[in-house]
């Protein structure tokens, strides 16, 4: 049995799931409870892996983190090394795949929270990350 690609796989899903949950949790709470007119064009870039086939998905990544792109070669000055085929490469691939699988049940359970309970708070006198915490998050 190989455990260096266990190893890989499990330290892979560690770190992206990290990031979703740093991302996902602001971005679906913005999402759902923004009332700005461009918040849609924010959830149809996130929905976009859904609906781009993996093999499209995946050439577009591999363009913008190559090394004639400008997030490539700007990678390559930072860090000496190309992003393309490394496993920081993966791990942003693997979150932006998985993004949507991340914030649009959050967004859904968001979406369900009584309004009252988020008024009252702010009538209380919370403030809006508090309410976050102590009222939309649990």
């Amino acid at each position: 049995m190989d455990w260096h690609a266990i190893a890989l796989t499990a330290r892979l899903a560690a770190i992206v799931s990290v990031i979703l949950l740093i991302i996902s949790l602001p971005l679906a709470h913005w999402l759902t409870f923004s009332r700005r007119r461009w918040t849609f064009l924010v959830e149809s870039i996130v929905s976009l892996p859904l609906v781009l086939p993996p093999t499209v998905l995946g050439f577009y990544l591999l363009m913008s983190m190559g090394s004639r792109s400008p997030i490539g070669r700007w990678w390559a000055a930072w860090t000496g090394h190309t992003l393309a085929f490394t496993f920081e490469g993966l791990v942003i691939a693997s979150v932006l795949y998985s993004l949507p699988f991340a914030v649009q049940p959050v967004a859904a359970a968001f979406a369900q929270i009584d309004p009252s309970l988020r008024e009252a708070s702010a009538t209380l006198g919370a403030s809006a990350v508090r309410t976050f915490a102590r009222v939309t998050l649990p």
